[in-house]
């Protein structure tokens, strides 16, 4: 299945992840829709622990880079391996992170090849794509 939706959440202060913009991009039955933004204090309460599962993968990138930019997609990962050799593929949200670095300010994308946890499988967090995406075409 293409995925044509995204999230991209914007951290003005690197390291301040209490602070962010939120753009949800998608197509909706008629066609391409506007972006729609949301700022940290619009998030419903009910979203707010996907939020900090998306915080949590993006702590791993260390002290010395910070996320600036992150985008969010909805595909598919293996949840497990069975002993016949079957595997059930779940939906999952895939993270691609600008960060800069904190002493030279350079800046470098990472995805889930550099860091694993970036694949997030917690269904929290592919309900918060949802939410936000109303993916209604599934």
């Amino acid at each position: 299945m293409m995925n044509d939706a995204e999230i991209q959440i914007q951290f003005p202060q690197p390291g301040k992840w209490e602070e962010f913009t939120l753009t949800a991009i998608y197509q909706d039955k008629g066609g391409y829709r506007p972006p729609a933004r949301y700022t940290q204090d619009e998030i419903p309460a009910n979203q707010t622990p996907a939020m900090e599962s998306v915080v949590a993968a993006l702590v791993g990138l260390g002290e010395d880079w910070q996320a600036v930019q992150v985008w969010a997609r909805l595909g598919k990962d293996v949840l497990t391996l069975a002993e016949d050799g079957a595997y059930t593929m779940i939906d999952a949200v895939s993270l691609t992170v600008e960060a800069v670095h904190a002493e030279t300010k350079g800046r470098r994308i990472f995805t889930v090849s550099d860091y694993p946890a970036f694949i997030i499988t917690d269904p929290a967090a592919v309900e918060f794509f949802k939410f936000f995406t109303k993916d209604e075409r599934v």
